[in-house]
């Protein structure tokens, strides 16, 4: 009964447009004020206590990074490199688009900034070529999406915040390792997709790369690509942790920006530093009042008796796994994923637990589905971040990316029933 009372207050206070952190802190307040005896001055204490995590400092400093390489030029040299080694394929381009996609979103963290960065330079120069605007659209906005899944990623580090105090949660460590080989798999994946349409519909060929420009492109993008083994170099090395990776990563950015390539000027610097730490703050927000919410759930008892519910029906894993791809699909439709992954991690883990599934294993199935989810409308992230660069309408966009959003599903079945694609890779390391 709670948890319906819970549930249906948090849905109402969405469905009025309020935005999902204030949704949530209402409706702890409001549940604990008037249905239990929980002093208020203890919801005061959560909140601070709730974000008092070295782990969650590696996000502002993720974003810091992304917004300095975002400005910085490297995409561009990102896409120059991808070009010379793959345009001369059907779909040339597009090819590119790809693989610039899965490069940038190993050194950025984030989804949006590798669909601003890569797509507002290759689309210009795909319609320019001949390629249809709706064609390079799909590709960028699901290829963006790979900025979640490839390691480092934002979305990961709140998975792991939001599951911390549980004796299985998994180690930001393992979650970065554990999402390359899902990573270069989808990217293979939609890079094959696009091949395919190129071909099917004899999209233009580029003239192939001599080495030598290969290599003057390789020279280029270095400072860029060589933040990738900065990055996951020192953490897998022990040099440092996941949260000093990602100051590591803001400071390598910054100086990569700035003086080495030249690109940006030291007088927008304070203007990249102003939305780095809006953005943080906005995150941090959400973050500050899921845990209330994590909290109130874990009161009142609603993760254990819903495990115990599940157990009871004798729900077995390939069933439970399946409910949970639905659910996190729906709530695609109308939340973004940090918000997913922070209210329903929660309630999910502990039952995922119960049943053995291996907690590394369910992270990814997780971000996998944040993934679909950013590129589905009526609130797939990604799809407003590609109309803006496109100038293209949310129901064309949605047209557009169908053929990588059904293979996105296809790979969702696969990492959900194959869990060997994500954990051989940790366990051949020595991470789990």
């Amino acid at each position: 009964m709670n948890a319906a009372i819970i549930f249906g207050l948090l849905l109402a206070l969405m469905l009025t447009g309020m935005p999902i952190s204030i949704s949530l802190g209402l409706t702890v307040l409001s549940f604990l004020f008037f249905m239990t005896d929980v002093p208020i001055d203890a919801v005061a204490l959560k909140l601070f206590t709730g974000i008092e995590k070295f782990e969650i400092m590696a996000i502002p400093f993720f974003i810091l990074a992304g917004n300095f390489l975002t400005h910085g030029g490297v995409a561009r040299r990102m896409i120059n490199f991808a070009t010379s080694m793959v345009g001369h394929w059907h779909g040339g381009l597009g090819l590119a688009g790809v693989m610039a996609c899965a490069l940038f979103a190993a050194v950025s963290g984030s989804s949006p900034a590798t669909v601003v960065a890569i797509g507002s330079i290759i689309l210009p120069a795909m319609v320019a070529q001949g390629f249809p605007k709706n064609f390079g659209a799909g590709i960028v906005t699901t290829s963006g999406a790979l900025g979640i899944l490839i390691p480092p990623s934002i979305v990961m580090v709140m998975y792991c915040v939001a599951t911390t105090g549980h004796p299985q949660a998994a180690s930001i460590g393992q979650m970065f390792i554990a999402g390359v080989v899902p990573g270069i798999m989808l990217a293979c994946f939609l890079g094959f997709t696009t091949w395919f349409r190129a071909r099917k519909f004899g999209y233009p060929r580029l003239p192939k790369a001599s080495l030598k420009q290969r290599m003057h492109a390789l020279r280029e993008s270095f400072w860029g690509l060589l933040l990738i083994i900065v990055v996951m170099g020192g953490i897998y090395s022990g040099i440092f942790t996941p949260t000093e990776a990602a100051a590591m990563a803001a400071v390598y950015a910054f100086v990569v920006a700035v003086f080495v390539y030249k690109d940006m000027p030291l007088r927008r610097v304070p203007k990249v530093l102003l939305d780095s730490a809006s953005m943080s703050a906005m995150l941090l927000y959400i973050i500050t009042n899921a845990v209330l919410f994590s909290f109130l759930m874990t009161s009142e008892q609603i993760p254990q008796n819903m495990a115990a519910w599940i157990l009871d029906q004798n729900m077995g894993v390939w069933v439970f796994l399946l409910v949970v791809n639905i659910i996190l699909l729906a709530a695609g439709n109308f939340m973004e994923p940090s918000s997913i992954v922070l209210i329903m991690a929660p309630i999910l883990f502990p039952v995922a637990m119960k049943l053995g599934i291996d907690p590394v294993h369910f992270g990814i199935l997780i971000i996998v589905n944040m993934e679909v989810g950013m590129c589905h409308p009526p609130v797939g992230l990604n799809l407003y971040v590609a109309s803006g660069i496109t100038k293209m309408g949310i129901t064309e966009l949605t047209v557009a990316v169908w053929p990588w959003l059904l293979t996105m599903l296809i790979f969702l079945g696969l990492v959900t029933y194959v869990p060997a694609i994500t954990l051989w890779f940790p366990r051949l390391l020595g991470f789990m």
